[in-house]
């Protein structure tokens, strides 16, 4: 690494943690907001829950392909994450981050689920596309699952309607030629809809595993997923599952009065069996 890649890292590093203390502070806390960088005054990722993302766009597929968007949205959830190729340093945390996620599940892209990365500076080509495509499918290490990674480009009017859809903003900086931008993840419904989203570039594979189950409405996972949704409670906060306690409590209350309304049943046949065996001694 040439000392030109070095700093443009160090300074993008910079620009991305200071991006993330930006969406910390709500747009109307005045001074707070006033004191950053003109550059981050306008950097944040607040996911619409529910929200309904725009599909009919246009966009480019990682081999030139023309695509729309809805292409991707058929009877499974979508991971989509916002990114873009060039970036020195967050946006391939980004990618590692969600390939080590999925890498931890038995899901598979392309059959359970869908994984799209969308370029959000309309200068990058498909084969940048290509080449972080390569990149991950290298990492992820099931080259079966290639048809269900997609690494889109698209024009800056695309790009425009769905990182606005997403409430994802960023900031260009002419000096340095980078982008500030939060970093994050959004699970979607099979129809469009943000049922999901986790912050950063490490996204906890229980979290992610459950977030699929629920935007798939319980049309993947197993009856161990629907077990722990049912104990574990999204927090859009936090961006987070967490133990619902109420809820962990009544499972266990069912569980117990499960436990011994089988308990009497079993000691009730014993009863009847042995009174049987005695009947028939007596005879």
């Amino acid at each position: 690494m040439n000392c030109t890649r070095l700093i443009s890292g160090v300074f993008a590093l910079l620009l991305s943690a200071c991006a993330a203390m930006a969406q910390a502070v709500p747009s109307n806390t005045g001074t707070a907001a006033q004191s950053m960088p003109l550059v981050l005054q306008n950097v944040g990722f607040e996911p619409p829950l529910n929200g309904q993302l725009p599909l009919d766009l246009a966009f480019r597929d990682e081999t030139g392909r023309n695509v729309q968007l809805r292409e991707y949205f058929t009877q499974k959830p979508v991971l989509l994450a916002l990114v873009y190729y060039g970036c020195p340093m967050l946006c391939n945390q980004t990618e590692q981050g969600v390939v080590g996620a999925l890498r931890m599940l038995s899901f598979n892209p392309g059959r359970d689920y869908e994984v799209v990365f969308v370029s959000f500076d309309p200068r990058e080509s498909p084969d940048m596309a290509a080449q972080k495509k390569e990149s991950a499918m290298t990492h992820f290490r099931r080259p079966e699952t290639a048809s269900g990674w997609h690494f889109l480009t698209g024009s800056k009017e695309s790009i425009d309607a769905l990182t606005k859809g997403a409430n994802f903003r960023y900031s260009f900086d002419q000096k340095s030629n980078l982008f500030a931008h939060a970093s994050g993840i959004m699970l979607l419904t099979p129809d469009g809809r943000i049922s999901r989203y986790f912050y950063g570039v490490e996204y906890p594979s229980r979290d992610v595993r459950l977030g699929l189950v629920d935007a798939s409405a319980g049309k993947i996972g197993t009856p161990v997923d629907r077990a722990l949704l049912f104990c574990y409670q999204y927090d859009p906060t936090s961006a987070r599952y967490s133990a619902s306690i109420l809820k962990i409590i009544r499972f266990a209350g069912v569980l117990t009065i499960l436990a011994l309304v089988a308990g009497m049943l079993i000691f009730r046949r014993r009863d009847i069996a042995a009174a049987r065996t005695k009947l028939q001694g007596a005879h």
